[in-house]
């Protein structure tokens, strides 16, 4: 029997000559596996065979495309103004390690969770392995060893497959028959939105940027941040001629997008390697606010509808007389067996926004061990430590602007980010063995 995990096996040696484009040309979307049964209109089929789970090696393949850790990010920025006025910022980076997909400020924002019939297992992400060992999952990805990795990689979370309702408003009509199905191998991305927007928050009131931000649904009044404006003196530009006064729906979008295509690629790898592969899939909506994370057990926080919304106490008396002030589920994080798993930067695990945000900032700028200040160890630079040096450090002004914002929507919202709090769905991904009968019957030659 061939060891799935080594590299000559005959299915990796396959994906390391199979062609790009022709991976490209062919790419899509497979919904029919074997054991499946496809019920109303003109495509209707039953599989006469039983399900088929994907083996080890097709999984692992998929999860590295997927979220695979390939090296170190090159991180090419001016990280000091040079001879052009406000031409910093790359200090807007969070880590130097880089994966199979782009991630805005390499904060890798996206956690992917595997589901099959066996369980389901959270992959880690590249900074919840300790630094030492990147080289050596570098080097193993180079060999192609994906089946150890996969291994390595994975973080048990349950013992069965875990589902979510399947009807509306959690599975679309035309789901049910195809997603999440048995035999399948699921994979669910999971957006983890607290970093990123912090991120975001530091640069975007740094003195570089200077953005002044209202609050949309609170009369346009200052998002927390009055005193720190041009007019009362502070770096902000108030003045919205001056094209720099946003909103927080338009940071929250932004912040939105930029994990979204964090995750489009992670499913575009999935399919295209799915392709190499010669198994199917299909992406599919997986946005329901709240469902999956009580799915996988997430720590969860109920929310008053009132306060999602920033109602003032009028309108919330008038909620809670009318009874429709319900509460709203909100994943606030993932632990299993006493480990967080999951940590965002918001309570409950932060006394406050403020400490939230400091921990954040010393994420990144602790002596010794911060991502920015490690001395270069995880960097690709060949003196990294000098380079490190001269990578600024956020302003105080930056940094209260940014805990002021920040304490201003948790406590007016009652979550972090307001729109939806830390966790957020959107897309998943699901592969399997096809029944290539039904295609067969239904397809012309070339399309099978």
């Amino acid at each position: 029997m061939t060891n799935p995990s080594h590299p000559s096996s005959p299915t990796i040696q396959n994906l390391s000559t199979y062609p790009l484009v022709q991976a490209l040309l062919d790419r899509r979307s497979r919904r029919f596996a074997k054991g499946m049964r496809l019920s109303g209109g003109p495509l209707t089929f039953t599989s006469a065979q039983k399900p088929q789970p994907l083996n080890l090696e097709e999984e692992a393949a998929l999860a590295f495309a997927a979220c695979g850790v390939t090296g170190y990010g090159l991180a090419d920025l001016p990280f000091q103004n040079g001879d052009v006025p406000e031409s910093g910022g790359g200090n807007i980076l969070i880590h130097f390690i880089g994966r199979t997909v782009a991630s805005g400020d390499a904060v890798h924002a996206v956690a992917l969770f595997v589901l099959n019939d066996a369980g389901v297992w959270l992959l880690k992400r590249p900074q919840d392995y300790p630094r030492h060992e990147i080289p050596s999952l570098v080097e193993a990805a180079r060999t192609r060893e994906f089946a150890a990795l996969y291994e390595k990689s994975r973080v048990r979370i349950s013992d069965r497959r875990l589902d979510i309702p399947r009807t509306l408003p959690y599975v679309p009509p035309f789901n049910k028959w195809s997603a999440n199905q048995p035999g399948t191998t699921y994979f669910l991305p999971i957006n983890e939105l607290t970093a990123l927007y912090i991120n975001i928050l530091l640069s975007a009131f740094s003195e570089d940027f200077g953005y002044f931000v209202l609050d949309d649904r609170g009369g346009f009044q200052p998002a927390g941040i009055a005193r720190f404006a041009h007019s009362r003196g502070g770096q902000l530009h108030d003045d919205p001629t001056e094209g720099r006064v946003a909103t927080i729906t338009f940071m929250e979008t932004w912040l939105y997008e930029f994990t979204s295509f964090e995750q489009g690629q992670m499913l575009q790898n999935l399919a295209l390697m799915a392709e190499a592969l010669g198994v199917g899939g299909f992406p599919h909506f997986a946005a329901h606010p709240f469902g999956w994370m009580q799915a996988l057990n997430f720590r969860m926080e109920q929310v008053p509808f009132s306060h999602s919304i920033g109602a003032g106490p009028v309108k919330t008396w008038l909620l809670n007389l009318l009874g429709k002030n319900q509460l709203i589920p909100t994943a606030i994080g993932l632990e299993r067996n006493g480990v967080v798993l999951l940590k965002p930067f918001c309570p409950p695990y932060y006394r406050n926004m403020r400490e939230a945000v400091l921990a954040f900032v010393n994420y990144k700028y602790g002596a010794g061990q911060g991502t920015l200040r490690d001395g270069g160890a995880a960097t690709a630079w060949k003196d990294g430590a000098t380079v490190q040096a001269g990578i600024p450090q956020y302003s105080d002004h930056a940094i209260e602007t940014t805990i002021a914002y920040c304490d201003y929507v948790y406590r007016r919202y009652g979550r972090f980010p307001a729109n939806s709090g830390p966790f957020r769905t959107l897309l998943a991904y699901q592969a399997h063995q096809l029944d290539r009968e039904f295609y067969a019957t239904f397809y012309k030659r070339e399309l099978t």
